[in-house]
């Protein structure tokens, strides 16, 4: 079997296989665009074909940026299109095409890579661990009243409803503003704009868009939704500049008539809305799920580029069984930098590259996978130290898919 690259007169073979991989068929194209293929880079695409010239594997991934604590942007891999023919698993292809990928990324300079998992169980392998997470909220309309603030920080502005396809400029520019400030944020490059790919509201699809603006009228946070049977609005996505756009929106989308129940998608753990309504019972949480998997390539890279809250000294021993490395570091953080060097310490924690890779963000306390049997602590201090060390601003949270 050989692991190649492909080439953009490679792409229809790559869907295709893609497809049959997952027991999918291809939707038909259409004049408005949105086809999640249409963004694939296809110099960064592998295909695994058999000695006869059959494909049998693909991966890809995309060029993105992905914010890190302390609001640094740095280029991040995003690992996709990743599947395996029924006939071919469990045969070392998928394994043959990851060890492949990691290599080639290596090779390109990159430090970190991401995914989506569509089963949590087959990445850890690979040196991938989740490390944000997010959740569907549901208010029930007759259950929606807001409590009556105790803390200033209500919004001024207006809020004014349009069609999807009269907004794209505005959702593109509110969403990188605020993508820039959210720790585990992902970009979304202008061609995924360009060309309506991914899921809405990059999509074409129908949408209706509720755009807050500022006392000057400049955009600052939207939230895309659409009603669909038995008076149900879904919201896609919110985005905004601050909590009080946030609260606008949410009072806005609450109070919509004609609805009978508001159902928020892709709401971080920690949103605010359950302790704004009066009623806290009134959102049910549901779907609770990872969402952003993080993978280190370069553990002192990683740890340098990313922002620091807590001063302290910390020897990690880490295990990357994948790729057969081993390596202990000395991460010393001062004024917010780090510095991250090999060292023959004794170690203050043991972990493997999953699991740095989890609490990397600072959505992961290292304390938990402690208490869970994945990172071993060599003294009582250790855990609580790294808490305080790899904590992050505000929890991690990631809306793009791809």
């Amino acid at each position: 079997m050989e692991i190649r690259s492909t080439t953009d007169q490679d792409l229809d073979v790559f869907v295709d296989t893609l497809h049959v991989a997952f027991g999918h068929f291809r939707e038909a194209p259409t004049g408005g665009g949105g086809l999640w293929w249409s963004a694939l880079e296809m110099d960064r695409g592998l295909l695994a074909v058999t000695p006869d010239g059959r494909p049998v594997g693909t991966a890809a991934a995309y060029s993105f940026e992905l914010t890190l604590p302390g609001e640094t942007i740095v280029p991040a891999a995003g690992v996709s299109a990743v599947g395996v023919l029924p006939s071919h698993r469990r045969q070392g292809v998928l394994s043959a095409m990851m060890r492949h990928q990691l290599t080639e990324l290596r090779a390109r300079g990159e430090f970190l890579s991401v995914l989506l998992a569509t089963e949590a169980v087959i990445y850890r392998r690979f040196g991938y661990g989740p490390a944000t997470y997010t959740q569907t909220l549901t208010v029930q309309r007759h259950r929606a009243a807001l409590a009556l603030p105790r803390a200033p920080g209500t919004a001024t502005g207006s809020v004014e409803v349009m069609r999807r396809s009269e907004c794209g400029g505005i959702l593109e520019d509110v969403y990188d503003r605020y993508r820039r400030a959210q720790p585990g944020a992902l970009s979304r490059p202008r061609s995924w704009w360009a060309v309506g790919a991914g899921q809405p509201p990059i999509s074409p699809a129908p949408r209706y868009v509720a755009v807050h603006r500022d006392t000057d009228g400049v955009p600052d946070g939207y939230a895309s939704y659409s009603l669909g049977e038995h008076g149900t609005l879904t919201v896609d996505e919110t985005i905004a500049t601050d909590d009080a756009v946030s609260t606008a929106l949410a009072r806005f989308l609450l109070g919509h008539d004609l609805v009978t129940r508001v159902v928020l998608k892709h709401c971080p753990p920690d949103h605010p809305l359950r302790w704004q309504l009066a009623d806290f019972r009134a959102g049910e949480v549901g779907g609770d799920t990872d969402w952003l998997w993080v993978r280190l390539l370069d553990v002192p890279r990683a740890l340098t580029a990313r922002g620091w809250f807590t001063d302290g000294e910390l020897v990690l021993d880490v295990e990357d069984p994948f790729l057969g490395e081993h390596g202990r570091y000395l991460l010393t953080v001062r004024d917010g930098k780090a510095d991250c060097v090999p060292t023959d310490r004794e170690p203050d924690l043991s972990l493997d590259v999953s699991d740095l890779g989890s609490v990397y963000l600072g959505g992961t306390a290292p304390s938990t996978l402690v208490r869970a049997g994945h990172i071993r602590a060599h003294h009582p201090d250790a855990a609580t130290l790294a808490d305080a060390l790899f904590r992050a601003e505000r929890p991690p949270h990631c809306l793009h898919w791809f």
